[in-house]
């Protein structure tokens, strides 16, 4: 098994090339997805962020209020911490799962938002970044997203800087271009991993 970390900023098209890598063939564990699915109506984890965070943070239907809740950790250093010193250890422990799940031989993709800002490079095997320019990503996020240019700036002063991003990459992707510029790119690095996987890395 090849355990493979993928990140890239806010609007590179990280998202784009996890799908990729899943049509090629990958296994990919979604950080994001989990993080939500842990703490869905009814989860053990719904139940101990009610209980950390009140009940100003549900819904009416029951579910979690991601606004109020944001509100709240994003204020707040030490609220943000303690929401994740909750949600982190169902996501770790679901990823394992996740992971123990997939074949031997498989390529397991870990599409982590936020890896380089967790230091979470060491865990994988080999780290793939997909990188565009600062320009680049902000018109997407403007354009695709429909941020406003401050809050999609906003959004990317508080991710990783590109430098630190790039600093624990193994291997980059640039997404600086069309998407099908991209295509060719997520193929070839697929056929590199599948290498890695049959050569026991």
């Amino acid at each position: 098994m090849l355990r493979v970390g993928l990140t890239g900023g806010i609007g590179a098209g990280k998202s784009e090339v996890s799908r990729l890598l899943a049509s090629y063939g990958a296994v990919i564990v979604d950080s994001d997805r989990i993080a939500r699915e842990v703490v869905e109506p009814g989860t053990p984890g719904l139940a101990a962020v009610v209980a950390e965070f009140g009940d100003a943070v549900l819904t009416p239907e029951g579910a979690l209020d991601r606004p109020a809740l944001g509100a709240i950790v994003f204020a707040d250093p030490d609220r943000l911490a303690a929401l994740n010193a909750i949600v982190h250890p169902l996501v770790r422990a679901r990823s394992a799962e996740l992971e123990a799940a997939a074949a031997p031989d498989a390529v397991v993709v870990h599409d982590v938002p936020l890896l380089a800002e967790n230091g979470l490079a060491p865990l994988y095997d080999l780290v793939i970044v997909v990188d565009a320019g600062t320009e680049t990503r902000l018109d997407r996020l403007v354009r695709l997203r429909g941020m406003t240019p401050e809050e999609a700036r906003a959004r990317m002063t508080a991710q990783a800087t590109r430098e630190a991003r790039l600093a624990v990459a193994d291997i980059v992707i640039d997404n600086d271009g069309p998407l099908d510029a991209l295509e060719p790119q997520v193929a070839k690095v697929w056929q590199q991993l599948r290498e890695r996987s049959a050569g026991g890395r």
